[in-house]
């Protein structure tokens, strides 16, 4: 079975990077989670606040909406006989941030 991270490729007993292979076995993972969510008022509310504000006062009920964006990379790093490699994952989504976390506690397992 094989399965990437990043430009980190783990196939059967051996991780392979553009460094060179590496060992499985007694492999160090770390991962830095580097991404930043915010929140912010679409545009579309508040358009709507101020079409609906002309008309009553609920309006402004619009500006309550949010929506949250994240954006960044999450870094992942191997160190395995002798060799070191480090790679960034972009992610979108806090759910992208927990698959790439999980995917690395999983290599941290098969490492141990």
């Amino acid at each position: 079975m094989t399965w990437s991270l990043g430009d980190i490729a783990v196939s059967g007993d051996t991780i392979v990077t553009p460094a060179g292979s590496m060992p499985l076995k007694g492999a160090i993972w770390t991962a830095t989670d580097m991404s930043r969510t915010e929140e912010k008022i679409p545009a579309h509310a508040i358009v709507l606040a101020v079409v609906f504000f002309l008309f009553c006062l609920l309006g402004l009920l619009f500006l309550l909406m949010k929506e949250r964006v994240t954006a960044g990379f999450v870094q992942v790093t191997v160190v395995s006989g002798g060799r070191h490699h480090s790679t960034m994952v972009p992610v979108q989504s806090r759910e992208q941030v927990m698959f790439v976390l999980n995917q690395v506690n999983y290599a941290r397992s098969l490492s141990a």
